[in-house]
């Protein structure tokens, strides 16, 4: 399993989101896109796709932009993989046609999947946040 392109944009896109929460302040596509390097073309497509799927709420007007569109304690990675990704990758395999060597290997991959969803439901945004927060503070100890 890799994490795509779109996956990660989102999650970088989400979790400076997430870093301005609590003060209410809203980013717009383009400080979005310089903050964490994304094609602003290609970020408008995905905060396009995490607004119809309720993550985010965009907010018109001269000061306007994105929000999370609830806290960021309350947002599983796992919600953010599947807006862009969708529900399952796994493939189904007609097990009429398959042989028993192709339906085991169906069955690890299944349970792969499995553990790889409870991983992602079990950390949120605000986990995200913390980490990155502990590992900036282990760069600046480095430096000083």
């Amino acid at each position: 399993m890799e994490l795509s392109n779109k996956s990660e944009y989102a999650l970088l896109a989400l979790l400076e989101l997430a870093t301005r929460y609590s003060s209410g302040e809203s980013l717009q596509i383009r400080q979005i896109a310089v903050l964490q390097d994304i094609p602003n073309r290609y970020l408008e497509q995905l905060l396009a796709t995490l607004r119809r799927s309720g993550l985010i709420k965009s907010i018109r007007g001269a000061k306007g932009g994105y929000v999370l569109a609830r806290d960021p304690r309350n947002i599983t990675l796992l919600e953010a993989f599947t807006c862009m990704e969708g529900l399952d990758a796994t493939p189904v395999i007609n097990t009429d046609t398959a042989t028993l060597e192709t339906q085991v290997i169906q069955e690890i991959w299944v349970e792969a999947r499995q553990a790889a969803n409870a991983v992602l439901q079990k950390y949120t945004l605000q986990d995200l946040c913390e980490r990155r927060d502990i590992h900036r503070q282990k760069e600046l100890m480095y430096y000083i």
